[in-house]
């Protein structure tokens, strides 16, 4: 807690504690336990003790394929090959339901590296036949990339998950090598889209 939160609250409760303490003129107690209470609001808002709306993360969403059911592989349905996408999209998809693996998006923007997107849960998540990830790009307007979808065991899945984690506290996202890929993360499908925006600094 810093020392502006910290007096900020302390002048707070001396507000609301006096207010019950002075008796002689009502409006006047009002008026200090109001002043109080808004200190302390304030002063829990800073310091973290009321949480202030998330940021809620918008995204698109692309072109759709019809599926044809039963569905007999994994694929990507949104975006379609040769979609020009926007900066943050929902990549969408299904599997059959004996599909039982993780499915991850790798993007493979024009430096040849890999980046594997996520969202909250870090594997694409999967429900009824369906699966979905948010899938955010930084590349410039009309770049290609190539979005490939691929299937993973644990030891793969971990990979991807512990390289973000580590993207994500040194702010640095490096990409992967195709040799740095675990061969147990197996190419299903693979498309080209180009951006409609520039993307670079939006996330």
């Amino acid at each position: 807690m810093t020392n502006e939160v910290l007096i900020t609250v302390i002048a707070g409760l001396v507000c609301v504690l006096f207010a019950f303490i002075y008796q002689k003129n009502r409006n006047f107690r009002i008026i200090i336990a109001s002043i109080g209470a808004l200190l302390l609001m304030y002063g829990g808002y800073t310091y973290g003790t009321i949480q202030p709306i998330p940021y809620m993360e918008t995204f698109n969403t692309g072109n759709k394929l019809m599926v044809q059911y039963p569905v007999d592989r994994v694929q990507v349905i949104s975006p379609i090959d040769k979609d020009t996408v926007k900066c943050r999209i929902l990549t969408m998809g299904v599997y059959p339901e004996s599909h039982t693996d993780d499915i991850w998006v790798l993007l493979k923007p024009t430096d040849d590296k890999y980046y594997p997107q996520s969202d909250y849960t870090n594997t694409s998540y999967k429900l009824n036949g369906e699966w979905q990830v948010v899938t955010r790009f930084g590349g410039d307007a009309g770049e290609k990339y190539e979005l490939v979808v691929v299937e993973t065991d644990s030891v793969a899945s971990k990979f991807f998950s512990d390289t973000i984690a580590k993207w994500k506290e040194a702010d640095d996202y490096e990409g992967l090598q195709v040799s740095e890929i675990p061969d147990s993360a197996v190419e299903l499908e693979r498309i080209s889209v180009t951006l409609q925006d520039n993307c670079r600094g939006t996330h």
